[in-house]
C-alpha cells in the first residue's frame, strides 16, 4: 500500500465539489486518511492506495476537472503531514530550504514539527534562532516529551545557568536529545565543557543548539553543517538581534552569585 499527498486549489467553490472528488477516490479504491484546508483556497489530503495504478488513474482524471487546479501530488513530506494535521503550511525560507519560520502563536505546530524530527534515529543537527523568552527551550523540551525521548542540557539558561562538564550513566545514550545554548557555551572558559561539546557533536544522535549563529563563531562548525534551522519570533516582523541576546546572557551570568547556577 502506498501513501500520497494530494493538494488542490479551488477555482470554483461549487456545492458538492469535495463529494465528487471523494466519490472518485472511492470508486478507484483509494482511501482518504485525513483531509483539511491548508490555506484559504487550498485543500490537502493524505491518501492510501492498494496499488499505484489506482492513484495514477485518479490523478489523470482529477487533473481534467475545471473547478480545481492540482497544486501538489507526491509522496508526503513532513510539512505535508503537518499542514493536513494543523490546517496550516509551515513557512520556509525561499533561499535557504532548510530554514523554517514560526511565531509564538504557533508553538503547538512547532512542537509537533520538532517531535517528528526527534522520532527519527541517527545524527541530526538542529539550530533554533529567537529572542529571549520566546519559547525556544520550552518547545524543545515539550517536543522531546512528545517524541518519548530523554533530554540532556549541555548548557542552558532555562531556570539557572547550566554548564555541563561530563555525562554520566545512560546520558551517553544515542537516543537522548542533547540541548545546548550557543551563547553560554561560547562564553564558557572551562576546557572540560568545550571537550564535552566536541564529544557530543561527534555522537550519532540529535543535537539542538539555541543561537546557532553565535555557536559557530570561533568554532570548527559552520551554519551549513545544520540539517534544520528554526526561527521562532513573537510576531512575523520581529528582528532577531544577537546584541540583546548576548546582553541578556551576560546579565544571567552576573546574577549567579544571587541565584546560583549549575556547573558539573
Amino acid at each position: 500500500m502506498s501513501e500520497w499527498y494530494f493538494e488542490y486549489e479551488i477555482q470554483v467553490n461549487r456545492p458538492g465539489l469535495l463529494g465528487d472528488i471523494a466519490s472518485l477516490l472511492g470508486m478507484l479504491r483509494v482511501n482518504i486518511v485525513s483531509i483539511n484546508g491548508v490555506s484559504e483556497e487550498r485543500r490537502g489530503m493524505l491518501l492510501h492506495a492498494e496499488n499505484e495504478e489506482s492513484i495514477q488513474r485518479f490523478i489523470s482524471v482529477v487533473s481534467t476537472m475545471d473547478n480545481i487546479n492540482v497544486t501538489r501530488f507526491r509522496e508526503p513530506k513532513l510539512r505535508d503531514r503537518l499542514a493536513v494535521r494543523h490546517g496550516h503550511y509551515i513557512p520556509r525560507d525561499a533561499d535557504e530550504k532548510n530554514t523554517f519560520r514560526f511565531v509564538r502563536d504557533e508553538l503547538g505546530i512547532l512542537v509537533d514539527f520538532m517531535a517528528e524530527l526527534f522520532k527519527k534515529d541517527g545524527h541530526k543537527l538542529i539550530g533554533i534562532r529567537g529572542m529571549p523568552r520566546v519559547g525556544k527551550t520550552e518547545s524543545i523540551v515539550a517536543s522531546s516529551v512528545c517524541a518519548n525521548k530523554k533530554w540532556i542540557f549541555i548548557s542552558s539558561t532555562m531556570i539557572k545557568q547550566t554548564i555541563r562538564n561530563t555525562l554520566i550513566g545512560d546520558e551517553f545514550n544515542g537516543n537522548n536529545i542533547f540541548i545546548l545554548d550557543g551563547v553560554v557555551t561560547r562564553r564558557a572558559t572551562d576546557e572540560r565543557h568545550q571537550q564535552l561539546v566536541r564529544e557530543m557533536m561527534r555522537m550519532p544522535t540529535i543535537k539542538v543548539i539555541e543561537h546557532p549563529d553565535i555557536f559557530v563563531q570561533h568554532s570548527e562548525y559552520k551554519i551549513e553543517d545544520f540539517d534544520y534551522i528554526i526561527e521562532l519570533r513573537n510576531h512575523p516582523d520581529e528582528e532577531i538581534t544577537y546584541e540583546i541576546i548576548e546582553n541578556n546572557n551576560m546579565m544571567s551570568s552576573s546574577n549567579l552569585g544571587s541565584f546560583g547556577g549549575f556547573n558539573f
